[in-house]
């Protein structure tokens, strides 16, 4: 067996770059109207819980201030996001995928077997790099897959244009429409703090062979676990 499933594979380089276009494009969009709010309404800075600053050209797409475009771009890349993610999730479920790697054990919640996993990913922890996730990983992606990016969806959809016609429900339960809006930009940014330590984290250890292992697939190492 693979460690990683051509699916998995397939599915981690199409959503890293989806991920850079919204990110990117989303930034343009931003630049639009910069303030946040809670709610269903908002369009006074004075009543905005945060106000964002003005990204730089160089960090969005397109590389200069359009909204039209970078509208064109966020909405494309979303549909490639969103299926790709329901395509993963699937798949995930079908394979055992999600119960067998990133489930959580019992044993995975006490704060030593936490700790542990932290100190042997410290420099000269020795971390066992071909062996199954650990507790920290398995909590890690199972935030980012069921929680980060599930609600990038969610809120993506309840911000977009005439979505309040076909599922008013949706913008209620996140707390209206500038509700979404706010939480849309919170996941973002979340998203973009998980990927900076996942490429610390790769850079620190075997680069070379993580990244060949993502294209590859690499031999799995079955656990040993109960």
């Amino acid at each position: 067996m693979k460690r990683h499933s051509l699916i998995t594979r397939v599915w981690h380089w199409i959503n890293a770059l989806a991920l850079v276009v919204l990110f990117m494009s989303g930034l343009n969009i931003s630049n639009a109207h910069r303030h946040l709010y809670w709610g269903n309404y908002g369009f006074d800075p004075a009543d905005a819980w945060m106000s964002v600053m003005r990204f730089p050209a160089w960090v969005t797409i397109p590389q200069r201030y359009d909204l039209a475009e970078a509208r064109d771009w966020h909405n494309t890349s979303a549909w490639v996001f969103a299926i790709g993610l329901l395509t993963m999730w699937t798949a995930s479920i079908v394979t055992r995928h999600f119960w067998r790697d990133i489930a959580m054990r019992p044993g995975d919640w006490s704060l030593g077997a936490l700790a542990k996993a932290v100190r042997e990913h410290l420099p000269g922890g020795g971390a066992d790099h071909d062996s199954p996730y650990n507790p920290v990983q398995r909590l890690s992606y199972g935030i980012v897959l069921g929680i980060f990016l599930p609600m990038m969806v969610f809120t993506g959809l309840a911000i977009s244009p005439g979505f309040e016609v076909a599922a008013p429900w949706l913008i209620d339960l996140l707390g209206g429409r500038q509700s979404a809006r706010s939480l849309h930009f919170i996941f973002a940014w979340a998203l973009f703090a998980f990927f900076v330590v996942h490429i610390v984290m790769v850079l620190a250890s075997k680069p070379l062979k993580q990244i060949s292992r993502m294209i590859t697939g690499g031999p799995r190492k079955e656990s040993t676990d109960a």
